[in-house]
């Protein structure tokens, strides 16, 4: 069994910090990476060998996991699942509609506006290609 991968956006202050708090105390207990995962920015990760582009890197977390990507809110999920404890009820129920849809809309509000928000960084707004030490 490979290792799974959580593949997050290193430009971004939100997604790098939040990956930061992975292991850290979060509301009284720790929520770790399962030891058999890895963390990577998506800027140094080679891509194409875990299925996936740049381009939705960019536009979300990603969880990859035996040949599947789960993206977005679902990745989130699946962090929780694999962290175990507490975290997997609350994974568990993300996965399953109304709060899949819930956490979607979530997901994507924080996502669309992490430039804004305390921690956010001007990156965030760019695309890749954009960004200040792109190659281009």
């Amino acid at each position: 069994m490979k290792r799974a991968t959580l593949v997050y956006d290193g430009d971004c202050g939100i997604c790098t910090k939040a990956v930061r708090l992975i292991g850290d105390r979060a509301v009284g207990r720790r929520l770790r990476v399962p030891a058999d995962a890895d963390v990577v920015a998506f800027q140094f990760a080679d891509l194409a060998a875990l299925g996936t582009t740049a381009e939705r890197a960019e536009y979300e977390l990603l969880w990859v996991e035996d040949g599947r990507i789960y993206g977005g809110a679902q990745a989130v999920a699946k962090l929780l699942i694999d962290a175990g404890g507490f975290w997997r009820p609350l994974g568990l129920i993300t996965r399953v509609p109304p709060f899949r849809w819930i956490a979607h809309g979530m997901y994507r509000l924080i996502a669309n506006n992490r430039h804004r928000l305390p921690g956010g960084t001007p990156a965030c707004a760019l695309p890749v290609a954009e960004r200040p030490g792109a190659a281009g």
